[in-house]
């Protein structure tokens, strides 16, 4: 197999009102461009369903609906261990973007 470098490239996404820059394969552009669209605006329809909760709640809900969505729809099945390691790589980028923009 022989060893090809991928060049990532930067791309700027906004999820529940905060901008985060991240490093992808340019092949999953479009794929990154049309999740985030679709998390936010299933955050809009959960904000007028319920309202008065915080962001986090908001986001929390919107993963409940995905993995709900992934087993009603009979889709191939969610691979956990992949999913938490991909989880917890994202949620280290997210850390280290609000670690060096702090608000």
């Amino acid at each position: 197999m022989p060893d090809i470098m991928h060049e990532l490239i930067p791309v700027n996404i906004v999820i529940a009102d905060r901008s985060y820059r991240l490093k992808i394969e340019p092949a999953d552009e479009e794929m990154v461009r049309k999740s985030a669209s679709l998390i936010n605006d299933k955050i809009a329809e959960f904000k007028t369903q319920f309202a008065g909760k915080d962001m986090q709640d908001y986001i929390a809900m919107v993963l409940i609906w995905f993995v709900t969505e992934q087993k009603e729809a009979g889709s191939k099945p969610v691979q956990w261990n992949d999913t938490v390691q991909k989880l917890s790589e994202l949620s280290k980028m997210i850390d280290k973007v609000l670690a060096e923009n702090p608000q």
